[in-house]
């Protein structure tokens, strides 16, 4: 059985050949935002150049820096060089010359370059941290995103992986880890924003085996991508707060639950079980401990409802995604029918360095009884949207304007959309607010998994709140009357207002389905679903009033073809503000 030194003696061995060898080291991002740019022709690109130049390089596809306006990313640790040199927006057609000018020549192209990374400043470069995204961004789950190979699991130990783990097994006892996650302060981050450490005390004295720790990266929400991004970029960090979950739990089992047709968190994810395995990482008795543990994949089709904890063991089991009733609860009877504990992927990735680094260090991040940080999926009318992990306490103003760059083409701020659909819209006025579970409740929004869409002075947020509205009554499973009924109806109203064509009594009227929804539905699916519609309403009372009294629409955006006709049922996610999206 190999130890964690043996394990940790090879994997730096491997990093010392990239970092210091004779060889050029080409990092290339490869998550969904370097996909969709190109990256892969990118790549295709690159190893045809070395190859005809007969240049010998490590080229590595990575994940995500954060910076998705600027994919596809490229970068560069020549020999002898202590930084790395980064070039953005890359197209095949540049290759040829970031070849010969930088990594044969060492002379720093014109164009392309964003920045060096590094202690030793790269002269006719700026300094990457300068940029904002960067340089603003506080960086724990999302500490190896674009800058280890996910596909390479020493990459992963010689940063300080499994480190958690190995301290957990050998220096801790499993009730010493849930105090440390508890006293961290950790909430979780699929949206309930619970705490974690409480929730995994449930399962603790629930009999035995198997038990299961289950990990929800179902992530429907449009918008949001921050799960996807860390199975991408550091799969092996959900792993090792997986194990630690386990240990602490006395689970027996893991399963990570991925929504079907995401290949690139699926293959990920997958490669870096199967590593786990082969090195003896995953299985019986790790690091020749009593403790063993075993994870795997399980796809789910496209329902939204599948990430409520109780629809996802359904869909594990091969049935329909819906809620079950409760109790009983997931941590007496849950899966099969065996305790259960299900967090998410961002919650499961913060573990590996709270129990190496400790609680203390984790609680003195963040604001109030919000700690550590959140990821921000940035996406709309904005400048340089991206995935950007900040510090709790953080305002909104300064994520949307310092870090984002604000709306661009000189159009004025008029909303922000957060939360996913069944979140809040919230107006320019609550830029103070901050990233604060309890003070973005309490403004009428929620911070949910962490997306952020902005809208520019053209959205009308009667279109915004339609759409919002479709979305939920599309994704309803239909199991309980108040979501299904309620859904149809709230629908029905906001497409008669959006067509200029309101009922007297249409206000007055939602406000009564989405009482009674949030008092009688099954889930948190129909429990939520009037949020988005409340807060609007609250916010932008005016443009409601617009369609309804005056038969108009403030910014013209209820005029399309995309608004239904009468009697007929849209799915119609059309509303995408902005033509940059991460």
């Amino acid at each position: 059985m190999p130890t964690y030194e043996t394990i940790k003696e090879t994997a730096d061995e491997r990093w010392k050949t990239l970092t210091s060898g004779p060889d050029p080291w080409i990092r290339v991002g490869t998550a969904m935002c370097g996909h969709s740019a190109g990256a892969f022709d990118v790549i295709d690109a690159l190893r045809a150049e070395l190859d005809s130049r007969g240049i010998a390089a490590l080229v590595d596809e990575v994940g995500c820096l954060g910076i998705c306006y600027a994919e596809p990313l490229i970068d560069v640790l020549r020999p002898g060089t202590e930084s790395r040199l980064f070039f953005g927006n890359v197209t095949p057609e540049d290759v040829a010359a970031i070849v010969d000018k930088y990594i044969v020549h060492g002379v720093v192209p014109d164009d392309k370059v964003l920045g060096y990374l590094g202690e030793a400043p790269i002269q006719g470069a700026p300094d990457l941290q300068e940029l904002p995204g960067i340089g603003r961004q506080q960086r724990i789950a999302l500490r190896n995103a674009g800058h280890i190979a996910p596909s390479d699991i020493h990459q992963y130990i010689a940063n300080g992986g499994y480190a958690g783990i190995h301290k957990a097994l050998t220096q801790m006892e499993p009730d010493d880890v849930i105090k440390e996650m508890s006293d961290s302060g950790l909430r979780g981050r699929g949206g309930a924003a619970f705490p974690t450490g409480v929730k995994w005390s449930f399962m603790v004295r629930s009999p035995g085996p198997p038990k299961y720790m289950l990990c929800n990266c179902e992530e429907g929400d449009p918008g949001a991508y921050n799960d996807k991004g860390i199975l991408e970029s550091d799969p092996h960090t959900l792993l090792e707060g997986l194990i630690i979950g386990g240990y602490a739990t006395r689970a027996t089992n893991g399963i990570v639950f991925i929504r079907h047709g995401h290949d690139g968190p699926i293959d990920r994810t997958e490669e870096a079980i199967k590593q786990a395995y082969e090195v003896g990482l995953l299985g019986k008795n790790i690091f020749g401990t009593d403790f063993s543990f075993e994870i795997e994949v399980a796809l789910t089709g496209e329902s939204y409802v599948a990430g409520e904890e109780t629809a996802l063991m359904e869909a594990i089991e091969g049935k329909r995604a819906q809620p079950r009733f409760r109790p009983p609860f997931p941590a007496a009877f849950g899966v099969w029918g065996h305790p259960s504990t299900i967090n998410n992927v961002k919650t499961y990735s913060y573990a590996p360095e709270i129990i190496s680094r400790g609680a203390e260090w984790f609680s003195s991040i963040g604001v109030n009884r919000s700690t550590g940080t959140a990821i921000i999926c940035l996406n709309g009318n904005i400048e340089y949207p991206g995935l950007y992990e900040v510090p709790m306490g953080m305002t909104l103003g300064e994520v949307v304007n310092d870090i984002g760059g604000g709306v661009p083409d000189g159009k004025q701020l008029k909303l922000l959309q957060t939360g996913g659909p069944l979140g809040g819209v919230l107006s320019s006025d609550s830029m103070a607010v901050h990233l604060d579970f309890d003070e973005m409740r309490d403004a009428g929004a929620i911070l949910g998994s962490g997306g952020i869409i902005v809208g520019d002075e053209d959205v009308c947020a009667v279109d915004l709140t339609r759409v919002l509205v479709a979305f939920c009554q599309f994704e309803s499973c239909g199991k309980c009357f108040p979501c299904r009924l309620g859904m149809e109806h709230l629908l029905e109203i906001t497409e008669r207002i959006a067509r200029c064509e309101s009922r007297p009594g249409d206000l007055e009227l939602m406000r009564s389905v989405g009482t009674t929804m949030e008092a009688s539905s099954l889930c948190g699916h129909g429990q939520l679903g009037f949020g988005p519609i409340r807060s609007a309403l609250t916010h932008f009372e005016s443009d409601f009033i617009a369609h309804i009294e005056e038969r108009r629409c403030p910014t013209g955006s209820c005029l399309g073809p995309h608004i239904a006709p009468k009697n007929t049922r849209p799915y119609a996610l059309d509303f995408v503000p902005g033509a940059q999206n991460g």
